[in-house]
Protein backbone atom coordinates (compact mmCIF):
# COMPACT_ATOMS: atom_id res chain seq x y z
CA UNK A 1 0.00 0.00 0.00
CA UNK A 2 1.38 3.38 -1.20
CA UNK A 3 2.30 5.41 1.89
CA UNK A 4 -0.46 8.10 1.24
CA UNK A 5 -3.13 6.24 0.95
CA UNK A 6 -2.19 4.53 4.03
CA UNK A 7 -2.25 7.86 5.70
CA UNK A 8 -5.80 8.80 4.14
CA UNK A 9 -7.09 5.63 5.63
CA UNK A 10 -6.04 5.46 8.80
CA UNK A 11 -6.84 9.23 9.46
CA UNK A 12 -10.57 8.22 8.41
CA UNK A 13 -10.17 6.14 11.06
CA UNK A 14 -9.02 8.51 13.74
CA UNK A 15 -11.58 10.97 12.42
CA UNK A 16 -14.16 8.32 12.92
CA UNK A 17 -12.77 7.63 16.43
CA UNK A 18 -12.70 10.69 17.81
CA UNK A 19 -9.24 10.92 18.45
CA UNK A 20 -7.54 14.41 19.53
CA UNK A 21 -5.56 14.53 16.00
CA UNK A 22 -7.99 17.37 15.11
CA UNK A 23 -8.05 19.61 17.73
CA UNK A 24 -7.81 23.67 18.21
CA UNK A 25 -6.14 26.01 16.33
CA UNK A 26 -4.13 26.63 19.10
CA UNK A 27 -3.63 24.42 22.62
CA UNK A 28 -1.19 25.08 25.31
CA UNK A 29 0.50 22.45 27.65
CA UNK A 30 -0.07 21.49 31.23
CA UNK A 31 3.13 22.78 33.23
CA UNK A 32 3.40 20.17 35.26
CA UNK A 33 2.30 17.45 33.05
CA UNK A 34 6.03 17.84 31.50
CA UNK A 35 8.59 15.36 32.94
CA UNK A 36 12.24 17.01 34.60
CA UNK A 37 14.83 16.70 31.52
CA UNK A 38 12.22 16.37 28.77
CA UNK A 39 11.46 18.59 26.14
CA UNK A 40 8.10 20.64 27.55
CA UNK A 41 5.13 21.48 25.08
CA UNK A 42 5.07 25.09 24.60
CA UNK A 43 1.81 25.15 22.08
CA UNK A 44 0.44 24.07 19.08
CA UNK A 45 -0.64 26.55 16.50
CA UNK A 46 -2.59 25.45 13.20
CA UNK A 47 -1.76 27.19 10.10
CA UNK A 48 -4.42 27.64 7.43
CA UNK A 49 -4.26 29.55 3.73
CA UNK A 50 -6.48 29.14 0.84
CA UNK A 51 -4.12 29.67 -1.31
CA UNK A 52 -3.48 26.69 -3.98
CA UNK A 53 0.23 26.65 -2.77
CA UNK A 54 -0.80 26.12 0.63
CA UNK A 55 0.03 22.43 2.28
CA UNK A 56 2.45 19.68 2.32
CA UNK A 57 5.09 21.59 4.02
CA UNK A 58 8.22 19.28 5.09
CA UNK A 59 10.97 21.62 6.41
CA UNK A 60 11.69 24.45 7.77
CA UNK A 61 13.90 27.04 8.70
CA UNK A 62 13.51 29.74 11.44
CA UNK A 63 15.67 33.30 11.92
CA UNK A 64 17.72 33.65 15.20
CA UNK A 65 14.46 35.30 16.76
CA UNK A 66 12.06 32.77 15.96
CA UNK A 67 10.01 35.54 13.91
CA UNK A 68 11.05 35.18 10.04
CA UNK A 69 10.91 31.40 8.40
CA UNK A 70 11.03 29.58 5.56
CA UNK A 71 9.18 26.27 4.50
CA UNK A 72 9.11 24.18 1.75
CA UNK A 73 6.64 21.79 0.70
CA UNK A 74 6.85 18.16 -1.41
CA UNK A 75 5.53 19.88 -4.62
CA UNK A 76 8.57 22.19 -4.65
CA UNK A 77 7.34 25.55 -4.06
CA UNK A 78 9.46 27.48 -1.17
CA UNK A 79 8.00 29.87 1.16
CA UNK A 80 9.24 32.90 3.73
CA UNK A 81 6.78 34.09 6.11
CA UNK A 82 6.74 36.25 8.85
CA UNK A 83 5.85 34.74 12.19
CA UNK A 84 3.73 36.88 15.14
CA UNK A 85 4.32 35.44 18.33
CA UNK A 86 2.46 36.63 22.07
CA UNK A 87 4.39 38.66 25.01
CA UNK A 88 4.14 36.38 27.41
CA UNK A 89 6.90 34.69 28.79
CA UNK A 90 6.71 31.15 26.00
CA UNK A 91 6.28 33.41 23.09
CA UNK A 92 3.74 31.21 21.26
CA UNK A 93 2.88 31.85 17.52
CA UNK A 94 -0.16 33.77 17.09
CA UNK A 95 -0.36 34.01 13.32
CA UNK A 96 1.99 33.63 10.14
CA UNK A 97 1.84 35.67 7.35
CA UNK A 98 3.54 35.34 3.80
CA UNK A 99 5.77 37.49 2.49
CA UNK A 100 7.15 35.44 -0.48
CA UNK A 101 6.13 32.11 -2.65
CA UNK A 102 8.40 30.71 -5.38
CA UNK A 103 8.06 27.08 -7.08
CA UNK A 104 11.75 25.75 -7.33
CA UNK A 105 13.49 25.83 -10.95
CA UNK A 106 15.85 23.13 -12.40
CA UNK A 107 19.18 24.07 -13.18
CA UNK A 108 18.18 24.74 -17.19
CA UNK A 109 15.69 27.42 -15.65
CA UNK A 110 12.30 25.69 -15.77
CA UNK A 111 9.92 25.04 -13.12
CA UNK A 112 10.36 21.40 -12.10
CA UNK A 113 7.90 19.01 -13.09
CA UNK A 114 7.35 15.22 -12.55
CA UNK A 115 9.69 12.51 -10.92
CA UNK A 116 12.19 15.72 -9.73
CA UNK A 117 9.57 17.56 -7.59
CA UNK A 118 9.70 15.98 -4.62
CA UNK A 119 11.98 18.38 -2.37
CA UNK A 120 11.99 17.23 1.38
CA UNK A 121 14.60 18.72 3.15
CA UNK A 122 16.06 22.36 3.85
CA UNK A 123 19.29 24.04 5.25
CA UNK A 124 20.25 27.77 4.57
CA UNK A 125 23.77 29.10 4.56
CA UNK A 126 24.92 32.28 6.88
CA UNK A 127 24.81 34.31 3.18
CA UNK A 128 21.27 32.73 2.26
CA UNK A 129 22.25 30.13 0.39
CA UNK A 130 19.45 27.57 0.08
CA UNK A 131 19.99 24.20 0.15
CA UNK A 132 17.28 21.21 -0.45
CA UNK A 133 17.39 17.42 -0.51
CA UNK A 134 15.25 15.57 -2.93
CA UNK A 135 13.27 11.94 -1.93
CA UNK A 136 12.48 11.17 -5.65
CA UNK A 137 15.60 11.04 -7.70
CA UNK A 138 17.85 11.89 -5.04
CA UNK A 139 20.25 14.86 -5.02
CA UNK A 140 21.19 18.65 -3.21
CA UNK A 141 20.64 21.28 -4.79
CA UNK A 142 22.14 24.79 -3.97
CA UNK A 143 19.68 28.33 -5.38
CA UNK A 144 21.01 31.60 -4.23
CA UNK A 145 17.38 32.84 -4.10
CA UNK A 146 14.08 30.98 -4.00
CA UNK A 147 13.54 31.81 -8.32
CA UNK A 148 16.86 31.05 -9.05
CA UNK A 149 18.12 28.10 -11.34
CA UNK A 150 18.97 24.93 -9.16
CA UNK A 151 23.15 24.60 -9.24
CA UNK A 152 22.76 20.04 -8.46
CA UNK A 153 25.54 19.26 -6.33
CA UNK A 154 27.60 16.12 -7.59
CA UNK A 155 25.74 12.79 -6.64
CA UNK A 156 27.99 10.09 -5.72
CA UNK A 157 26.85 6.12 -6.48
CA UNK A 158 25.06 5.45 -3.00
CA UNK A 159 22.82 8.18 -3.74
CA UNK A 160 21.21 7.02 -7.07
CA UNK A 161 21.04 3.49 -5.36
CA UNK A 162 18.61 4.93 -3.04
CA UNK A 163 15.19 3.94 -3.82
CA UNK A 164 12.50 6.22 -4.67
CA UNK A 165 10.30 7.92 -2.25
CA UNK A 166 12.28 7.15 0.35
CA UNK A 167 15.41 8.87 -0.36
CA UNK A 168 17.52 12.21 0.95
CA UNK A 169 14.46 13.00 3.56
CA UNK A 170 16.68 15.47 6.30
CA UNK A 171 19.55 17.89 5.41
CA UNK A 172 21.21 20.20 8.41
CA UNK A 173 24.10 22.50 7.89
CA UNK A 174 27.15 23.22 10.25
CA UNK A 175 28.35 26.17 11.89
CA UNK A 176 31.23 25.40 9.52
CA UNK A 177 28.95 25.91 6.16
CA UNK A 178 28.99 21.86 5.59
CA UNK A 179 26.02 19.94 4.95
CA UNK A 180 24.85 16.75 6.08
CA UNK A 181 22.14 14.56 4.33
CA UNK A 182 20.35 11.22 5.38
CA UNK A 183 17.90 8.81 3.99
CA UNK A 184 13.92 7.76 5.41
CA UNK A 185 14.41 4.26 4.85
CA UNK A 186 17.53 2.90 3.42
CA UNK A 187 19.26 1.48 6.56
CA UNK A 188 22.58 -0.28 5.88
CA UNK A 189 23.55 -3.61 6.36
CA UNK A 190 24.51 -3.35 9.71
CA UNK A 191 21.16 -1.54 10.04
CA UNK A 192 22.22 1.95 10.61
CA UNK A 193 20.98 5.48 9.13
CA UNK A 194 23.82 6.30 6.52
CA UNK A 195 24.73 9.81 6.71
CA UNK A 196 26.30 11.69 4.13
CA UNK A 197 28.62 15.03 4.34
CA UNK A 198 29.20 17.41 1.92
CA UNK A 199 32.58 19.70 2.46
CA UNK A 200 31.94 21.80 -0.79
CA UNK A 201 34.20 20.06 -2.68
CA UNK A 202 32.74 16.23 -2.66
CA UNK A 203 30.80 14.08 -0.05
CA UNK A 204 31.68 11.34 2.44
CA UNK A 205 30.29 9.15 5.05
CA UNK A 206 31.50 10.69 8.29
CA UNK A 207 29.24 8.44 10.54
CA UNK A 208 25.78 6.24 10.72
CA UNK A 209 23.13 6.90 13.48
CA UNK A 210 21.82 3.71 14.95
CA UNK A 211 18.39 3.30 14.13
CA UNK A 212 15.79 2.19 17.07
CA UNK A 213 12.74 0.85 16.69
CA UNK A 214 10.01 1.63 14.32
CA UNK A 215 10.57 5.42 13.37
CA UNK A 216 11.50 6.62 10.48
CA UNK A 217 13.93 10.22 10.09
CA UNK A 218 12.46 13.26 8.69
CA UNK A 219 14.01 16.05 9.08
CA UNK A 220 17.11 17.18 11.09
CA UNK A 221 19.11 20.47 12.11
CA UNK A 222 21.95 21.64 13.86
CA UNK A 223 21.17 23.55 16.84
CA UNK A 224 22.75 26.89 18.16
CA UNK A 225 24.17 24.45 20.84
CA UNK A 226 26.51 22.47 17.99
CA UNK A 227 24.42 19.46 18.28
CA UNK A 228 22.41 17.61 15.75
CA UNK A 229 18.45 16.76 16.58
CA UNK A 230 16.56 14.29 14.40
CA UNK A 231 13.09 14.51 13.99
CA UNK A 232 11.72 10.92 13.55
CA UNK A 233 8.07 9.54 12.58
CA UNK A 234 5.77 6.38 13.01
CA UNK A 235 2.99 5.95 11.23
CA UNK A 236 -0.19 3.73 12.52
CA UNK A 237 -3.63 3.52 11.23
CA UNK A 238 -4.84 5.97 13.95
CA UNK A 239 -2.02 8.38 13.58
CA UNK A 240 1.46 9.73 13.91
CA UNK A 241 4.26 9.32 16.89
CA UNK A 242 6.95 11.71 16.44
CA UNK A 243 10.15 10.95 18.27
CA UNK A 244 13.26 13.82 18.99
CA UNK A 245 16.52 12.68 19.20
CA UNK A 246 19.79 14.67 19.82
CA UNK A 247 23.69 13.66 19.52
CA UNK A 248 26.75 15.74 19.73
CA UNK A 249 28.93 15.60 16.85
CA UNK A 250 32.65 16.05 16.41
CA UNK A 251 35.48 15.05 13.81
CA UNK A 252 35.51 10.95 15.66
CA UNK A 253 31.97 10.63 15.12
CA UNK A 254 28.86 11.15 17.12
CA UNK A 255 28.57 10.16 20.78
CA UNK A 256 25.85 11.47 23.63
CA UNK A 257 22.41 10.34 22.28
CA UNK A 258 19.74 11.52 24.21
CA UNK A 259 15.51 11.18 23.12
CA UNK A 260 13.97 14.78 24.09
CA UNK A 261 10.91 13.60 23.19
CA UNK A 262 8.68 10.52 21.64
CA UNK A 263 4.70 11.18 21.44
CA UNK A 264 2.21 9.44 21.51
CA UNK A 265 -0.42 8.60 18.61
CA UNK A 266 -2.70 10.97 17.24
CA UNK A 267 -0.81 14.02 19.45
CA UNK A 268 0.28 15.29 16.81
CA UNK A 269 0.27 15.72 12.84
CA UNK A 270 2.78 14.64 10.49
CA UNK A 271 5.67 16.39 11.25
CA UNK A 272 8.52 16.44 9.24
CA UNK A 273 10.45 19.74 9.27
CA UNK A 274 12.42 20.97 12.32
CA UNK A 275 14.54 23.87 13.24
CA UNK A 276 16.12 24.47 16.59
CA UNK A 277 16.85 28.04 17.93
CA UNK A 278 16.83 29.85 21.16
CA UNK A 279 14.01 31.98 22.34
CA UNK A 280 14.25 35.21 24.56
CA UNK A 281 14.80 33.88 27.43
CA UNK A 282 17.72 31.62 26.08
CA UNK A 283 16.14 28.75 26.36
CA UNK A 284 16.58 25.87 23.19
CA UNK A 285 13.61 25.53 21.43
CA UNK A 286 12.74 23.59 18.90
CA UNK A 287 9.78 24.28 16.56
CA UNK A 288 7.92 21.43 13.95
CA UNK A 289 5.99 21.76 11.23
CA UNK A 290 3.51 19.27 9.72
CA UNK A 291 3.60 17.61 6.53
CA UNK A 292 -0.74 17.64 5.55
CA UNK A 293 -0.10 16.02 2.58
CA UNK A 294 -2.65 18.19 0.93
CA UNK A 295 -5.46 16.23 2.66
CA UNK A 296 -8.43 17.22 4.36
CA UNK A 297 -8.37 15.43 7.35
CA UNK A 298 -5.06 16.48 8.35
CA UNK A 299 -4.01 20.07 9.43
CA UNK A 300 -0.75 21.82 8.78
CA UNK A 301 0.84 23.00 12.58
CA UNK A 302 3.93 24.28 14.22
CA UNK A 303 4.64 22.68 17.28
CA UNK A 304 7.10 23.93 19.61
CA UNK A 305 8.59 22.70 22.64
CA UNK A 306 11.47 23.99 25.17
CA UNK A 307 14.39 21.76 25.14
CA UNK A 308 16.89 20.97 28.16
CA UNK A 309 20.41 21.92 27.92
Amino acid sequence: MRRRTAIKLGLGLAAATGLSLFGAQVYRPVASAAQPGAAQLVASYRWTHPAKWFGGFSALALSKDGRQMTVISDRATIVTANIARSDDALEPITGITPVETHKLRASNGKLLRGRIVDSEGLAIGKDGTLFISFEGVSRVVRHTRGDSRAEVLPRPKAFRRLPLNKALEALAIDDKGRLYTLPERALTKAGTIPVWRWNGRRWDRPFDLPSRGAFLPVGADFGPDGRLYLLERDFGFIGFRSRLRRFDVDDTGISGEVTLLQTGLGLHDNLEGISVWRDSSGALRATMVSDDNFQSLQRTELVEYRLPE
